[in-house]
């Protein structure tokens, strides 16, 4: 039996009705830390940092996308599936191609506040990497803002490493992080 099997999470893919649930999830969290970026040019060499840095007081991070895109292009994405918890939607996660060959990247991915920490997100990853695989992509990327640590967390608790980051990348001028696997 699969750990979703056992935890009574059921993922499967999106339905048109099921758009308007995830528009009404409370996707906000709250973080203590941050990444904190340190870019220093210095004689013909750049160097760039990122440090764990206590917050004085704990910010609420909001999603840096408008999600209502997706209610408009939910059907050209690769993949978009939700996670239910007793019948009620708890999550959802889409992935997309990009344009290096056999790279997806998952950009919308998120638990309602309160389904976190029930193994949600971690069903709905491990989904989308068996997916992922068996379409034949090689390497699996998320995207998460700098400012949002438990997103961070997640992705390295899952095998996912750092491996790039793009300044000013969300309309918001935030920092997107990107975190990389190689598939098996």
């Amino acid at each position: 039996m699969s750990a979703a099997a056992e935890s009574g999470i059921v993922v499967r893919p999106v339905i048109a009705s099921d758009i308007k649930r995830i528009l009404e999830l409370d996707t906000t969290t709250t973080t203590h830390y941050i990444w904190q970026m340190d870019l220093r040019e210095e004689d013909a060499q750049t160097r760039v940092s990122f440090q764990r840095t206590r917050l004085p007081r704990p910010i609420k991070i909001v999603p840096p996308y408008d999600i209502n895109l997706l209610a408009m292009d939910w059907k050209q994405r690769a993949l978009v599936i939700v996670g239910e918890v007793a019948g009620r939607l708890a999550g959802y996660l889409t992935l997309t191609y990009v344009t290096t060959p056999q790279v997806g990247v998952i950009a919308d991915f998120a638990v309602d506040r309160l389904a976190r920490r029930q193994g949600v997100g971690t069903v709905l990853l491990n989904t989308a990497n068996d997916w992922a695989a068996s379409a034949g992509l090689k390497r699996l990327i998320i995207e998460t803002q700098s400012k949002n640590f438990p997103a961070i967390l997640f992705c390295q608790r899952n095998g996912f490493a750092y491996c790039g980051y793009n300044d000013r990348y969300y309309s918001t001028q935030d920092i997107a992080l990107f975190f990389g696997m190689k598939l098996r």
